[in-house]
């Protein structure tokens, strides 16, 4: 079987092509209810449409940016427009309406933009300001809101419960029950009247109707729970300027004027045009489908929705929101698309068509064997050519009974197991503190042999300070506190060129906030440095005002460096360049001395540096190195800042402490065979103090710089991989690398953990991709599976627990329903075969199918997971999903229960002493109570696979609790009081205590099973 399912129903956890996810759906030929089983799958035909709609969006697209750019070049003046003003836009106070603001960005039409007065004009006429922001009285923004709308996307309703009811229904086993319920009442009643000739066609409505209402009840609370993870992904915040303060808002109160600041990694959340900024470069390929970068200045200031910022930092002016952008438009389509399949859900698809057409089989031979056996009688009794309502009542039975053979024996709650199993997670990991985004990255994190972990805000707290610093080559600075100290130790013109270094090159700002007081924007590198040149006594916005910034080449992390060119007051230019300490120090031939004069570099002073920062990074401390130097006159905006030449100021250490419970966290991912490896762009000798500190490298273990990575040839690579535990120095391209081959090399399973744009490759190559929630870009988080909302390696860890739960829930649930399949298909089959009539109704076999579907589901998916999980090694990448110790179990089981309820069959009467006309009806009743409590104590036993306690921490699980009383309860009342239409008989207390025993002495031949090696 497992060969089969590998070769069909085999799909990746994500990036499957389309041929291979509509080459499953083909084999899927046994299905009673098409919408149900496939809901949670990607709609194919809806991602065709969108994939249309994209294309067609790309070449318009195209067009209007190839019409903007002959535009610019051939414009000679601007003719006049016929552009009037709509009576409730001019009432309402604004110039211009949302429709005209459309038509400049997405048709990117300079001609337009030009006579509305450039970017300027439509800022006056927006009734907004670029240095304020919006006013935030709530009359002029609602004003605004019914003018512009509002930047939300067109959702589909969700559904409601009755939708999920009418969804059940459309199983076709349940529809032909129902038609054989009615052809039963209709011939009952003909026969014997109300309301004995109701009885049996009563009792299958009933329980038609009772497997529809639980089954649309447990759809309907998925779907709730989706819901609540959908809202959550959506939360995406901003920075926006709103009366003249920066603040954090939701992309989705956004309204048209409002002024958004935009960084490196970021998402555009509107369609807007460029107001001020440096360096900036957008990827439209979402939109455009063109994969190379677009400069956005003030000559092409247009900005469309859901393009990336692949460089720089800048202002826009929001101009157009929510369903009226392109974007907007294409996610309406994409939404309804849906996720992919995950690994689990095609498997066991594919596990359930197989079964099903053995069960579709046993049916069809049950109902031949039974119809021959009533025609053998007929003949016998020579009344074959008078056929009575007995006759068609007994025909209808043998037919229900096939049906139901099929209802049982199609365990198509299978792939909807692994769905109940994987929202219950998301919701419960969701309270953990992460947020998965693809349903596969569950399950995958649960066969996880390899996690490549960043180090800062992951490994550490991401609350980082200046502890240490080296300038003019010979004063350190050892507490914050102290920082004051050092204006006195060095000379003025020091401090002022230091205060500069850190206030004009700098992606971070310091503003003043509601309360009037100071508060500092930025990563926490960059805070840590304006902080640092807030203690030394400078003042930002002053320093800001007097230098006049002519470009910034913002940080990456290829180049590990950013620089500023500055206009200084006094007249000249000057340019300051900050990054990793060994790369700018290789970049400066000269360094202030003490005096803080400036001398020429020589071998003693570098070797003084160089031996600095290596205490520096061997205390842990992240280093960088600060230097400026003069430029010509002739030096402009459009020339490249120089790479050398410079002086170095001074370096810095900074302090970013360890997270408490990090190096327990490794501890058990040791223990669970999960390798982790430290992968940064930190010094060396700062990686390997904190590797040390969390106990990600040891004895054995081989630390790396990126560059030295990148030079071995692949042979080398095959040897030392396996042995690495730390790079530091890495560019994105060396963690691609690193996980490329661990996945394919190694056959591993890797989980990457990124926030920055660069990482976004290794994020797609991993298997699961983890996104910081704090720290990440939203480019970083929109490539990853899963969002660490705190940024703390324990959470990984808990989403790898979560993950191993998962995977293990699906196999017990798998295990039970596939016990109770053979058992019902086999019990009813021989006893139809040899004894002429099936010992289990329909209306049982429904009610046993609730059993072992949903219920089963309920009790088993969602067991929550333990420690011990954390003890077993990964499953890995060729494990196989139904086990050499679930056939053990189920095949073992299987035979028990199979023995038991043959031997009451054969020796039942006997061992009860059973006479009369009634004889029959109890003995089926007493199987029927057996095999159902061999279900309910099967279930416990299903709780581990391989542990004999069964009973550890069941009273946690409520669920399981809640769903195997009931299972009880509602057993007791079908047996005792709703005889008449479930074919059943009121039991002694003998009978029932050896049908409780029966089923309770599954559990010792399980516990016996479980010692059985395999």
């Amino acid at each position: 079987m497992e060969s089969y399912l590998n070769e069909n129903f085999e799909v990746k956890p994500k990036h499957s092509s389309e041929e291979v996810l509509e080459r499953w759906r083909k084999l899927c030929g046994v299905v009673k209810n098409p919408k149900r089983r496939f809901r949670f799958t990607a709609n194919l035909s809806k991602r065709y449409e969108a994939a249309a709609m994209r294309r067609t969006n790309q070449e318009k697209l195209r067009i209007a940016v190839l019409v903007s750019k002959a535009a610019i070049q051939f414009i000679q003046g601007v003719s006049p427009s016929d552009y009037v003003v709509p009576g409730e836009v001019k009432a309402a106070g604004f110039q211009i309406c949302a429709d005209e603001l459309g038509s400049i960005v997405e048709g990117h039409e300079i001609k337009k933009l030009k006579f509305h007065g450039g970017v300027d004009g439509i800022v006056e006429k927006l009734l907004t300001s670029t240095t304020n922001g919006l006013t935030t009285d709530s009359k002029s923004l609602n004003r605004r809101q019914e003018i512009f709308g509002i930047n939300t996307f067109a959702e589909s309703e969700p559904k409601s419960f009755w939708v999920f009811v009418w969804e059940a229904l459309q199983d076709m086993t349940l529809m032909i029950l129902g038609a054989c319920a009615f052809v039963s009442l209709i011939v009952g009643l003909a026969m014997e009247g109300w309301p004995h000739g109701a009885h049996d066609g009563l009792g299958i409505v009933a329980s038609i109707l009772l497997v529809v209402f639980v089954t649309a009840t447990s759809d309907y609370r998925q779907s709730l729970q989706f819901r609540d993870l959908d809202n959550e992904k959506k939360k995406i915040t901003i920075q926006v300027t709103r009366n003249g303060y920066r603040q954090k808002m939701s992309i989705y109160d956004l309204l048209t004027g409002d002024i958004v600041h935009l960084s490196i990694g970021d998402q555009v959340p509107t369609d807007g045009l460029f107001v001020s900024g440096f360096s900036v470069s957008i990827d439209e390929s979402s939109l455009t489908g063109e994969s190379e970068p677009v400069m956005v200045s003030a000559e092409n200031p247009f900005m469309l929705s859901g393009t990336k910022i692949r460089d720089g930092s800048c202002k826009m002016l929001v101009t157009t929101t929510g369903m009226r952008t392109q974007w907007g438009k294409l996610m309406e389509t994409l939404t309804e698309g849906g996720d992919d399949e995950t690994p689990l859900q095609v498997k066991l698809n594919g596990v359930a068509t197989i079964i099903g057409k053995i069960g579709l089989f046993f049916a069809v031979v049950t109902f031949a064997v039974l119809m021959q056996g009533l025609l053998s009688r007929k003949w016998q009794a020579g009344t074959y050519l008078w056929w009575s309502g007995d006759d068609a009542l007994a025909m209808l039975e043998y037919f229900a009974v096939a049906v139901t053979i099929v209802v049982v024996a199609v365990p198509e709650g299978l792939p909807l197991a692994v769905t109940l199993s994987l929202a219950f997670a998301m919701k419960k990991m969701m309270n953990d503190k992460a947020l998965v985004r693809h349903l596969a990255a569950c399950e995958t994190m649960g066969s996880a042999t390899n996690i490549c972990s960043d180090k800062t805000g992951t490994l550490t707290t991401n609350r980082m300070t200046v502890v240490k610093s080296c300038i003019c080559t010979n004063v350190e600075i050892t507490e914050p506190n102290k920082a004051s100290t050092l204006c006195s130790e060095i000379p003025d013109s020091v401090v002022k060129l230091l205060l500069q270094s850190i206030f004009s090159n700098t992606g971070g700002e310091v503003v003043v906030n509601k309360q009037g007081k100071l508060e500092i924007l930025g990563t926490p590198t960059e805070t840590a440095l304006l902080e640092f040149g807030l203690s030394l006594g400078g003042d930002f916005l002053a320093e800001r005002q007097a230098a006049k910034l002519i470009k910034v080449e913002p940080f990456n992390s290829t180049k590990k460096r950013m620089g500023v060119a500055l206009q200084l007051p006094e007249g000249g230019l000057r340019a300051h360049t900050k990054g990793a300490s060994e790369i700018v120090l290789a970049a400066c031939d000269k360094f202030l001395n003490t005096k803080g004069e400036v001398v020429p570099l020589d071998e003693a002073s570098i070797n003084h540096l160089n031996v600095t920062i290596n205490q520096f990074a061997s205390e842990a401390l992240r280093t960088l190195c600060l230097a400026f130097m003069e430029l010509d006159n002739g030096f402009s905006g459009a020339d490249p800042i120089p790479t050398s030449g410079y002086t170095c100021i001074g370096i810095v250490g900074i302090k970013d402490p360890v997270r408490p419970g990090v190096k327990e966290s490794v501890a058990i991912c040791r223990s669970a065979g999960i390798t982790v490896r430290m992968v940064t762009g930190d010094n060396i000798n700062t990686a390997k103090a904190i590797a040390r500190e969390c106990g990600i490298l040891t004895e054995d273990g081989i630390a790396i710089e990126g560059p030295d990575f990148r030079e071995k040839s692949q042979e080398e690579l095959l040897q030392l991989i396996p042995k690495i535990q730390v790079m530091g120095r890495s560019s994105p391209l060396d963690k691609h690398t690193l996980v490329k081959h661990l996945r394919t090399t190694f056959e591993e399973v890797v989980a990457v953990t990124g926030d920055g744009t660069n990482d976004a490759p290794a994020l797609h190559e991993a298997d699961i991709g983890l996104a910081m929630g704090i720290a990440g870009t939203e480019v970083a988080k929109e490539s990853a599976d899963v969002i660490i909302l705190d940024d703390n390696f324990s959470t990984i860890v808990t989403v790898a627990k979560w993950g191993r739960s998962v995977y293990i829930n699906i196999q017990k649930f798998v295990q039970f329903q596939l016990t109770v399949n053979v058992v019902a298909l086999v019990v009813n089959f021989s006893s139809a075969c040899l004894m002429g009539s099936a010992p289990l109704t329909a209306v049982q076999l429904l009610w046993v199918n609730m059993i072992m579907d949903t219920l089963g589901a309920l009790a088993l998916a969602t067991e929550p997971p333990n420690d011990e999980l954390m003890k077993r090694p990964p499953v890995g990448r060729k494990g196989n999903f139904i086990s050499n110790v679930m056939w053990r179990n189920i095949l073992g089981q299987s035979l028990y229960q199979f023995l038991v309820i043959w031997n009451l069959q054969a020796k039942g009467k006997a061992m009860f002493g059973l006479n009369g006309p009634d004889a029959d009806l109890i003995l089926n009743t007493l199987i029927f109570n057996s095999f159902v409590f061999c279900q309910i104590f099967n279930e416990i036993s299903s709780r581990d696979m391989d542990e004999i306690d069964v009973f550890k921490g069941i009273l946690d699980n409520y669920v399981f609790v809640a769903v195997l009383s009931c299972t009880a309860i509602f057993q007791v009342i079908i047996i005792e009081f709703l005889g008449t239409y479930a074919n059943t008989s009121p039991l002694t207390f003998s009978q029932w205590l050896f049908s409780i025993i029966i089923g309770f002495l599954g559990m010792p031949i399980s516990a016996g099973l479980k010692m059985i090696p395999v």
